[in-house]
């Protein structure tokens, strides 16, 4: 049985493919997600992981938050800490808070919860359309930005350089908490 959030993200994609009149081949192509794959998470089979639904999300032209926001029907312009929308990648244990009220404000805030041992890799074209900078709260960072790598401890900030495919993994024993402060490029 499929869980309330995995049912209104399922119907949110389908939603945003189809307002955009796009096929299910054109966002595949677009995204480089599998046309089965859009299909199950269309349909509510599977629960996407982080990696899928950025790519989705990009090939949509909204950011992760954005998507999921939209899946929880959220507009306010205040959400308490209690209520903001949490969400857990179902093969790596990552948890994402979105921080920030979902009202398609510029700036976005979102904070992460990388569970030791955890690796979760992000195409370039994921975050194509973003600036952003990462800020550590807790724990280490490893960051991959294409060929280089950042060791990120407590109260280190990152800007991210141009768009190359990235690893965010935590080496470490302990959970690694960071923010992630994006901002759209202007159209």
């Amino acid at each position: 049985m499929t869980d309330p959030l995995t049912a209104r993200l399922a119907a949110t994609v389908h939603a945003a493919r189809a307002s955009r009149g796009l096929s299910s081949a054109a966002l595949a192509e677009q995204s480089g997600v599998s046309r089965a794959m859009i299909g199950k998470i269309e349909r509510g089979d599977v629960q996407p992981t982080a990696a899928l639904l950025a790519k989705l999300s990009a090939a949509l032209g909204m950011t992760l938050s954005e998507l999921i926001a939209r899946a929880e029907g959220d507009e306010r312009r205040l959400v308490r800490a209690a209520e903001q929308p949490v969400w857990v990648d179902p093969d790596t244990g990552y948890r994402r808070r979105a921080v920030s009220p979902a009202g398609g404000r510029p700036l976005e805030l979102v904070e992460v919860e990388l569970p030791a041992g955890a690796e979760v890799p992000l195409a370039a074209g994921t975050y194509a359309f973003l600036h952003q900078q990462i800020w550590v709260l807790a724990g280490h960072l490893r960051f991959r930005e294409g060929g280089q790598v950042h060791e990120l401890d407590a109260g280190d900030c990152l800007q991210l350089g141009a768009p190359a495919d990235c690893v965010f993994s935590n080496p470490g024993p302990l959970p690694c908490r960071y923010l992630v402060a994006l901002v759209k490029h202007a159209a």
